[in-house]
């Protein structure tokens, strides 16, 4: 059976997915959130989340603040279980949506759900892969005032009794995932002196190494504990609908609970320009949707709109390429050891030396550091590996998608390359690159910043400056 027909099978028998409830308390250990999906009368799921008690937040927020926040949560944790069987409808009963906000949740879910879509051959259409409905309402107060879309110097929307947070310019929540681009930002915010919190979800080994090498201990990190109810598991074990969701989105949602509970104004965000570029040639297909420009865009009009926080939600490094960050990076060697972009080795913190995560992370770093020191830090002398030469085709753009996978663009891999047998690579090219003719591309600067950004004049100064101090 393809999954187009499994695709229109799973409508006709499963016509609606209920958003059925939100719950949440405060408990010794942190802020307990337990949500419930229903599909049919069987299908039952209850996703949790704990934000973990630190000493600098404050669980004791109006119920109403709470309560938005830990509803909007719940509208992007749904989507990863309504893709199990993709019904036509979805029914909130526990909150109040407008027409403005069922439009930003469907452009989120669908964009989001290209790379699902795309490589489950699944023809659907903005307009019809999903409706949204208000159930019985089951909140308190759901009128939602309207808000000004907050300025690239403000921190947000108009102040607001219940919601408004301490909103200090120069006071900064984090996230850190392991890899290369938020070390940068942390690093960099940093250096001005400016009060940094790290944030991590899920901590595991690279997380936890990149804070303790910043010199955080965990007691100085906003940490939250997100769990997939097993039943999602054993139903795509069973043949059901599965795929790529917009992670990246989930976490901004967080990120504002998160922000409000410790009273922080900025969150910075490391996601580089080049995550605007799709995935798919000739596309809107993006892998990395929820980290463009666009998305960006659209969160912050809907917190200042819907969830006036005065929470300043933006990327630090959205006027860099991949190829800047990486050269910022380089310079940065008490990390070099213990960063991991690879998904296949995150469990046991490794680089697993055969996707194209690691393929790129190797390439985009290769300009700036020694072939040596390269394969020490990755276990392997990568572009030496003709096993990858079907990966690289992908990164280079001779193939007919990029991987998905968050990678540069295919302008930065094919500078990078360029760059990388210029300097090291006179005498003897590597394996993978013994017959390597790149088609013609401008190459991409790596001392100016792209201009279409949410950053202060502040925050860019800080930013331009260590590009132009790095650049070569």
């Amino acid at each position: 059976m393809s999954n187009q027909t499994k695709y229109d099978s799973f409508r006709r028998t499963f016509p609606e997915f209920v958003y059925e409830n939100y719950s949440y308390d405060v408990q010794p250990d942190g802020l307990h959130i337990v949500f419930t999906f229903r599909i049919g009368d069987d299908i039952c799921f209850h996703p949790t989340a704990m934000v973990a008690s630190r000493r600098f937040l404050q669980f004791d927020q109006p119920a109403e603040v709470l309560d938005r926040l830990v509803f909007n949560i719940g509208m992007i944790e749904l989507v990863s279980y309504w893709k199990c069987y993709c019904p036509p409808r979805v029914r909130v009963e526990c909150g109040a949506l407008d027409e403005g906000q069922k439009a930003f949740w469907k452009k989120t879910y669908y964009n989001g759900l290209g790379e699902f879509f795309y490589t489950n051959g699944i023809r659907a259409t903005m307009e019809d892969f999903m409706g949204i409905e208000n159930g019985e309402l089951r909140m308190g107060n759901v009128h939602t005032p309207v808000f000004d879309h907050p300025s690239k110097e403000g921190t947000g929307a108009a102040d607001n009794s219940q919601f408004s947070i301490l909103n200090s310019q120069f006071k900064y929540l984090v996230p850190i995932g392991g890899g290369k681009d938020s070390v940068v930002t942390l690093e960099l915010l940093s250096s001005q002196g400016w009060k940094v919190v790290p944030l991590i979800m899920n901590p595991r080994g690279a997380t936890i190494g990149c804070i303790e090498a910043a010199g955080y201990g965990m007691d100085d990190v906003l940490v939250i504990h997100r769990s997939i109810d097993p039943l999602l598991l054993r139903l795509n074990g069973q043949g059901c609908l599965n795929g790529h969701t917009p992670f990246s989105a989930m976490l901004a949602m967080y990120t504002l609970l998160a922000a409000q509970l410790s009273g922080i104004g900025n969150i910075a965000l490391s996601n580089e320009n080049s995550a605007n570029e799709s995935t798919v040639v000739g596309t809107t297909v993006n892998h990395q949707y929820s980290k463009s420009l666009e998305f960006e865009n659209d969160f912050r009009h809907y917190v200042a709109r819907y969830l006036p926080t005065g929470a300043n939600y933006f990327s630090f490094l959205r006027p860099l390429s991949e190829l800047q960050i990486a050269m910022l990076f380089s310079r940065m060697e008490r990390y070099h050891d213990v960063f991991r972009s690879c998904n296949v080795g995150s469990k046991q913190d490794v680089w697993c030396g055969g996707c194209a995560k690691c393929l790129f992370a190797y390439i985009i770093l290769s300009p700036f550091v020694e072939p040596h020191r390269l394969n020490a830090i990755f276990g392997k002398a990568m572009l030496d590996d003709e096993a990858l030469a079907p990966l690289l085709a992908q990164l280079v753009g001779e193939a007919e998608t990029k991987p998905f996978e968050c990678v540069g663009t295919i302008g930065e891999v094919r500078t990078a390359l360029q760059m990388a047998l210029r300097r090291w690579y006179a005498d003897r090219r590597p394996t993978l690159l013994r017959d390597y003719r790149p088609t013609a591309l401008p190459e991409v600067r790596l001392d100016t910043l792209a201009p279409d950004h949410n950053l202060s004049e502040s925050e860019l100064t800080l930013l331009r400056n260590h590009v132009q101090a790095a650049a070569f």
